[in-house]
């Protein structure tokens, strides 16, 4: 704690505790209550040492009879200052849209990593989460590229993202072709910026233009947190920035014959 001030994290964790002893409840008993979820993990949330997954805060709210509070204090409070896979507001946009226009200059994307490229990723962040937790929720966010009505997903990277070793020869192997893979699926376009482009606006950082329920937003991440620009002249401003960044790409087509080039590299 800073002087008098909270973090998100420790104010969740005095809530919880007050709401489970006004209850009458111990730790094992509200871990026994909400299923899923072990005595040591209560424990270690009321402490400020883990991070309350939403599900987790609703059984909470559901056995405490809080009216839903914790479920908004994790979304609202605490999932702003957590990785992409916490943000209770992104979690909700992305499962609902219809199109999700990426652009990547460093890493792939979130929604097209295999599993050990994400461990690899999520592993290295300089974010001290439980590494498991966040794997197991980001391979849980690609489970909207496999329902009855995916989005339309468009993913611009940097040449740099297929060349540079995240976990090894193997895992880039494996993970490019997984790209090339999801490409041939119909609502997949994935096209790559190269190198010989030299400077271009993207450099900037990474940038998901979403259309959800008629509307448009943007999500931008950065090393504390990401954010959900929803006011219109920015998300204009963008979604130009956006336009920009796909012209500086190749065609789908030279795209996946580069892919699979520098995929060869990796074996």
């Amino acid at each position: 704690m800073n002087g008098n001030r909270m973090t998100p994290l420790e104010f969740f964790a005095r809530e919880l505790r007050q709401a489970r002893e006004a209850a009458g409840l111990s730790q094992a008993q509200l871990a026994t209550a909400i299923v899923g979820y072990s005595p040591s993990f209560v424990a270690m949330v009321e402490t400020s040492r883990r991070v309350p997954k939403p599900d987790f805060a609703d059984r909470c709210d559901q056995v405490l009879d809080t009216g839903g509070i914790l479920g908004r204090l994790a979304a609202d409070l605490v999932c702003k200052g957590m990785p992409p896979e916490w943000v209770g507001r992104w979690l909700t946009i992305e499962a609902k849209a219809t199109s999700l226009l990426w652009f990547e200059p460093l890493l792939v994307p979130g929604l097209l990593q295999i599993e050990p490229y994400a461990r690899e990723v999520i592993h290295h962040s300089g974010r001290l989460f439980d590494v498991d937790d966040q794997v197991e929720a980001r391979m849980a966010r690609q489970r909207v590229l496999n329902s009855a009505t995916p989005p339309m997903v468009v993913a611009v990277l940097d040449e740099g993202v297929l060349r540079r070793p995240i976990g090894g020869p193997q895992v880039m192997y494996d993970q490019i072709t997984h790209l090339l893979d999801l490409a041939q699926r119909p609502k997949v376009v994935i096209q790559i910026v190269p190198q010989n482009a030299g400077a271009y606006p993207g450099l900037a950082g990474p940038l998901v233009v979403t259309t959800f329920d008629g509307i448009e937003v943007v999500y931008v991440d950065n090393a504390l947190s990401g954010d959900v620009v929803d006011r219109a002249p920015d998300v204009a401003a963008l979604k130009c920035l956006w336009e920009s960044l796909r012209a500086e790409a190749l065609p789908a087509k030279q795209s996946m014959e580069l892919m699979a080039k520098v995929a060869e590299t990796w074996k």
